[in-house]
């Protein structure tokens, strides 16, 4: 199992389209994933865990993934929020 801090820097955000985004490619991976926040964790190819979580822009969030892929997918999820989800 390995995490990572990640500060969310976009405009919205994660809700709605970069939500959208952020699960998407979370389901790309075999590992189990999880976003954290505060003392909150959820599942983080589930669109209503991760909007219940209410991330605002400057947010920070851990990205927590456990699995066959889990580098892979940090790296991954990791790069879309670094890059603002391409907006």
């Amino acid at each position: 199992m390995i995490s990572k801090e990640v500060v969310i820097n976009n405009q919205v955000g994660l809700h709605a389209r970069p939500a959208t985004f952020f699960i998407q490619k979370a389901n790309e991976f075999k590992s189990s994933i999880w976003i954290e926040k505060d003392d909150r964790r959820v599942n983080a190819k589930s669109l209503l865990g991760v909007l219940s979580l209410g991330i605002v822009k400057g947010t920070a969030v851990n990205i927590v993934a456990d699995g066959v892929d889990e580098s892979a997918a940090i790296a991954t999820l990791s790069e879309l929020i670094d890059s603002n989800f391409s907006e």
